[in-house]
């Protein structure tokens, strides 16, 4: 090491330390999911307690259970994991069966005090056949995504995202956009949320729902769950 010029040589180091740093993968709370469930307690989900709606009941075996729904049942939780993100992208992993009610609300996340929310629903059609309408309230702004051109048999497990780049809200189902809107969209504040039913308790879910995520950022369709 030559060290007759000592100034020059930490100078050098001190340069190599910080490009070195800067140059170091981010992870921390733009890649963590907010939210992250498992619906396989009745009691808790995600370390929140729950309020139950009815008789849910945890069906399956882990690690696959899920919590099921009878059109008259539901739980809420005291958490709102939309709070506060300008982008997101929320999940979740379920299954309708037939014989339920024609609308579904089966998972709606709202901020307390104001009527701003995401919800997730479902049209049954025919009998036998279901499509995926989703809707976001920010503010003055009102945004459904009624995807009646893509209907789905009833049956097998589904995966659903609304994806929010604080511009446009997309809606997916199994990984394939049915629906982009234009937004004006201003952050959620901390709220409830609740699975199964709408929170003013109509529009009752009937089926499963095995998982739900939320992540503050936009991920692309090979990033989400699976069904």
């Amino acid at each position: 090491m030559n060290m007759q010029n000592p100034t020059r040589f930490y100078l050098s180091l001190f340069v190599a330390v910080v490009l070195a740093y800067l140059t170091l993968p981010v992870v921390g709370q733009d890649s963590a999911p907010s939210a992250d469930w498992t619906l396989s307690r009745l009691d808790s989900v995600g370390g929140h307690q729950t309020t139950k709606l009815g008789n849910p009941r945890i069906v399956g075996a882990s690690p696959d259970q899920a919590m099921e729904f009878d059109g008259a049942s539901a739980i809420v939780l005291d958490t709102n994991p939309l709070a506060e993100l300008k982008q997101f992208t929320a999940e979740v992993v379920f299954r309708p069966v037939a014989g339920g009610a024609k609308e579904q609300r089966f998972v709606h996340f709202q901020e307390d005090g104001t009527e701003n929310r995401l919800l997730f629903e479902l049209r049954l059609i025919d009998g036998d056949r279901w499509f995926l309408d989703t809707f976001i309230k920010s503010g003055d702004g009102n945004y459904t995504q009624f995807a009646d051109k893509f209907p789905h048999p009833l049956g097998p497990w589904y995966h659903a995202a609304v994806v929010m780049d604080g511009k446009t809200m997309r809606h997916f189902v199994n990984g394939v956009e049915e629906m982009a809107t234009p937004v004006t969209f201003a952050p959620q504040k901390a709220g409830k949320t609740s699975i199964g039913v709408r929170l003013n308790r109509v529009s009752w879910y009937s089926g499963a729902v095995r998982r739900v995520r939320v992540t503050p950022r936009v991920l692309r369709p090979e990033e989400f769950l699976k069904p």
